[in-house]
C-alpha cells in the first residue's frame, strides 16, 4: 500500500450564484491561473463542454461529478501536510438538490459573491440558510467579495459585505482572481480555522472517503 503523504484531509466548499468567479477563483488558488475563456462549471448541457476544457487547459486535473469538480492542493501548516479537496459547486437554483448532499462533510465553506453584481450579493443570505440546513454544525465559513479589480463597475460596497459578516461571524475578503488578490490568503485562513478544531488525532484510510465527501472524523454532522 503506498504511503500516505498526507497528513489531514480538509473538504472545502466554493457556492454562490452563477457568473461569480467561483472556477476563476479556484483556479487561481490551485494552478495560480486565471483564463477569461471559462465557461460555467454547470454549464454542462453544452455539447462537448469537457472536451473544450481539456482544450483550453491539457492536462488539467480534473474531477468531475454530476457537473460538480473539485481540485486538490497540498498545503502546510503548522508542521503539518493537509490535502484541500475543494469543491466547486453550482450556482444556479435548479441545480440546488444536486449540490445539497455535498454541503455534509464539508469542514470549509466560502460564500463568494462579484462585487459588481448586487443580486448575487443579496442572495448571500439565501446561501447562508442552506448552509444552515445542510452543513455540518461547525463547518467554517468565510464571505468572499469577488472581481475587487473591478472597481468602476462595483455596486455592492465593501462595507456591506463587512456588514453581513460581521452579523453571521464569520472572516470577509474582498478577492480577484484576475488580479491575484487575496486569494491565497483567504484559503490558508480558512484551512488554518478549520486545523485549530480539528482533533488532535489524525485520520487513516478508513476516516477518509472523497467520492462521499468524508473529511476528517470527529466533525459533527446534521441528522439526515
Amino acid at each position: 500500500m503506498a504511503k500516505k503523504t498526507y497528513d489531514l484531509l480538509f473538504k472545502l466548499l466554493l457556492i454562490g450564484d452563477s457568473g461569480v468567479g467561483k472556477t476563476c477563483v479556484l483556479f487561481r488558488f490551485s494552478d495560480d491561473a486565471f483564463n477569461t475563456t471559462f465557461i460555467s462549471t454547470i454549464d454542462g448541457a453544452a455539447p462537448g463542454w469537457e472536451w473544450l476544457l481539456s482544450v483550453l487547459e491539457p492536462g488539467r486535473p480534473l474531477v468531475s461529478t454530476r457537473r460538480i469538480d473539485f481540485k486538490i492542493k497540498t498545503v502546510e501548516l503548522q508542521g503539518k501536510k493537509i490535502k484541500l479537496q475543494i469543491w466547486d459547486t453550482a450556482g444556479q437554483e435548479r441545480f440546488h438538490t444536486i449540490t445539497t448532499s455535498y454541503y455534509r462533510g464539508a469542514m470549509g465553506i466560502m460564500l463568494v459573491y462579484d462585487i459588481t453584481n448586487g443580486k448575487s450579493f443579496e442572495n448571500i443570505s439565501k446561501w447562508l440558510r442552506n448552509i444552515d440546513e445542510h452543513a455540518n454544525e461547525d463547518v467554517e465559513r468565510m464571505l468572499l467579495g469577488n472581481k475587487c479589480d473591478m472597481e468602476d463597475k462595483r455596486v455592492v460596497l465593501k462595507t456591506k459585505g463587512e456588514q453581513i459578516a460581521r452579523e453571521h461571524g464569520i472572516r470577509f475578503f474582498e478577492t480577484s482572481a484576475k488580479a491575484n488578490i487575496n486569494i491565497e490568503k483567504a484559503f490558508l485562513t480558512l484551512a488554518e480555522d478549520i486545523l485549530r478544531k480539528t482533533p488532535v488525532k489524525e485520520p487513516n484510510s478508513e476516516n477518509v472517503d472523497i467520492s462521499s465527501g468524508g473529511g476528517v472524523t470527529g466533525w459533527k454532522n446534521k441528522c439526515c
